[in-house]
């Protein structure tokens, strides 16, 4: 019996990481060993996390085994959803075209500005007192 070949992708997004392990199946995923509905609870999540599959008219080609650690839902979704990508042009290089057009390939770079000393938050000032 020969070894399943998998195709990986890493995805981040904020302060969230996506372990992604891509195989030709029939539409499988399985987040963090449990279903998806566990992991990601809101069903816009789990629609972003599906999003280049819809690009490149893949759906329910592909079993997704996935990783997600850190941050919340939003940036776990768009973790995974670089990681599916970058799993899917180490599966076909000619489909990293579509992908890259529809922005998916781009890792966001925005973080959490760190909070200052002598302020509430990275920019909130003391409140201001005039007498």
């Amino acid at each position: 019996m020969a070894a399943e070949k998998y195709y990986y992708g890493t995805g981040r997004r904020k302060t969230s990481t996506a372990r992604v392990f891509l195989k030709p199946g029939k539409g499988k995923v399985t987040l963090n060993g449990a279903e998806p509905e566990k992991a990601l609870k809101n069903a816009i999540s789990r629609m972003v996390m599906l999003q280049p599959f819809d690009i490149i008219n893949q759906v329910g080609k592909f079993d997704i085994q996935a990783t997600v650690s850190g941050g919340g839902e939003s940036g776990q979704a768009g973790a995974l959803r670089l990681g599916v990508s970058r799993a899917l042009t180490a599966f076909n290089p000619e489909l990293r075209g579509a992908l890259k057009k529809a922005g998916f390939l781009t890792r966001d770079p925005r973080m959490v500005e760190r909070k200052k000393y002598g302020k509430h938050g990275a920019r909130r000032s003391c409140q201001f007192s005039k007498r």
